[in-house]
């Protein structure tokens, strides 16, 4: 009476179960290769290479199961290329990252692998300066079926590049980053080959006008990013809005771009996504041609480099005009109560807000968004000059709120966040403080389970051991650093 039931198992089954396990009874053997090549998709990297060692089968079904693959592209591996893609002749996703101290794959080993890898649709080439036009050309006549391309780092030129776009029929997303040899005149422009394109994302281009032709060529392009690019942008956004009018997604960043490319941008009416970083020739102005224009705007991103270019007077025309913003970040933008109640107000359905480096978002601020923002789930604070007082208005308002991020908020401490979550015992908060400790000239920034009374010293090394037990047992994230510190000492 009172005992838990147990099971017994009958004296032959566990008889039968030994002598399996002494003549080494291996029940793989009744799973079809199929369902063992199955599971080893739910294996990590990490994992499946010693997997694969364990037997001749499961090194077959490990290579057949697989459709990625990272691939170290040095000159030594060309020669192997051909017997690899025999064993993982399922890859559909190829990754080739060179080295800087290392002579890298050639144009010979890309065509070994298009000749090869017949499953190819994903191709990232990383820091592959061997790879010459001729090379990409040849490539992309084998490769016809390729959907998405990016390569960062290579010698390669804009008749690579066209030779994917040419022969490369189903290509949809097209990504260019650093290409070195931009940095002379290119020779030619990219055209817009198939024009079925829908993601387009240049980056750090020299000569990024010399893409024009391609970005307006693709009639179905709906995400579009552009970031460090040289050219005039005003002119160009406006080339490409005249015959593109399907973009969803746009980013800008540090573009020679001003309110006359904003005004170009505004021309998109199915507009969702707008993030505009670092573009200090962009204001209110600008702001609010593209609150008239994208209606359908569900998230902004703003970046105004601390110029205060743009304030309340763009942001109030966005809570007027957009009623579907969902998502609202603000880095380096100065907005008061004014623009914040009024989106708080207008857009019913902000549900994610980011205020990072704002000198103006104090308590005040902190509680009218607690007060009107009746469907935020996520906050993130950065930087700015909120204290304990404001944090207490959180509990009271935002009734679908579910996390708050607090970081290097020098009014908040670790009492306020733990009042938060006394009160509201659901709600995730993440609390980063910065203290005014110093250790050898090193500033330290301590989280919000650093166990209060726990003093630390740069004395000795015998105080170091006991701050670092201390902080251990408070599992506290600053015990790695600390502990580095000591063994440096």
């Amino acid at each position: 009476m009172g005992h838990a039931a147990s099971v017994v198992i009958p004296p032959q089954e566990t008889k039968q179960e030994d002598d399996d396990s002494q003549q080494g009874v291996d029940y793989t053997l009744n799973i079809p290769d199929e369902c063992l090549a199955h599971v080893f998709h739910y294996l990590k990297p990490g994992d499946r290479k010693p997997c694969s060692l364990v037997c001749k089968r499961w090194y077959h079904a490990e290579g057949q199961s697989r459709r990625r693959l990272s691939l170290d592209a040095r000159a030594e591996i060309v020669p192997a290329i051909p017997s690899l893609f025999r064993r993982f002749n399922y890859v559909s996703r190829l990754a080739l990252r060179g080295n800087r101290r290392t002579i890298g794959i050639n144009d010979d080993g890309l065509l070994l692998i298009g000749i090869h890898c017949k499953n190819l649709k994903n191709l990232k080439l990383r820091s592959c300066r061997e790879i010459t036009d001729v090379g990409m050309s040849r490539f992309a006549q084998l490769c016809g079926s390729l959907k998405k391309f990016s390569c960062g780092s290579c010698t390669f030129g804009t008749p690579g590049i066209n030779a994917i776009t040419t022969h490369c029929k189903s290509l949809e997303e097209l990504t260019v980053k650093r290409l070195r040899s931009a940095g002379e005149v290119p020779s030619e422009p990219v055209g817009p080959g198939a024009g079925n394109l829908k993601r387009i994302c240049l980056k750090e281009l020299y000569y990024g006008q010399f893409f024009v032709p391609l970005i307006a060529g693709s009639k179905k392009l709906q995400t579009l990013k552009l970031s460090k690019c040289s050219g005039d942008w005003d002119t160009l956004l406006d080339i490409i809005t005249q015959h593109v009018t399907s973009l969803v997604e746009v980013l800008l960043e540090r573009l020679h771009v001003s309110d006359k490319g904003l005004l170009a941008v505004s021309k998109l009416a199915s507009l969702e996504i707008l993030h505009l970083a670092k573009t200090p020739e962009c204001s209110n102005i600008g702001l609010a041609a593209i609150a008239n224009g994208c209606r359908k705007l569900r998230k902004l991103h703003l970046d105004g480099w601390r110029t205060n270019r743009i304030g309340d007077e763009g942001l109030i025309e966005i809570a007027r005009k957009c009623l579907y913003l969902k998502e609202l970040v603000l880095i380096g933008v100065n907005p008061t109560i004014t623009s914040l109640s009024m989106l708080a107000s207008n857009c019913h359905v902000l549900e994610r807000l980011a205020l990072c480096g704002s000198a103006t978002i104090g308590d005040a601020e902190l509680s009218c968004i607690a007060a009107k923002c009746y469907s935020l789930k996520k906050l993130c604070i950065k930087g700015c000059p909120v204290s304990d007082q404001g944090m207490e208005s959180l509990i009271s308002g935002c009734p679908m709120l579910v996390k708050v991020k607090v970081k290097r908020c020098r009014g908040v401490t670790s009492e306020g966040a733990d009042l938060l979550r006394a009160n509201k015992g659901s709600l995730d908060v993440s609390l980063d403080t910065i203290t005014s400790t110093s250790l050898n000239g090193l500033s330290t920034q301590a989280s919000s389970s650093v166990p209060r009374g726990s003093s630390i010293s740069s004395a000795g090394k015998s105080t170091l051991s006991k701050a670092k037990l201390t902080l251990i047992a408070g599992g506290s994230f600053l015990a790695c650093a600390f502990l580095k510190l000591s063994n440096g000492s």
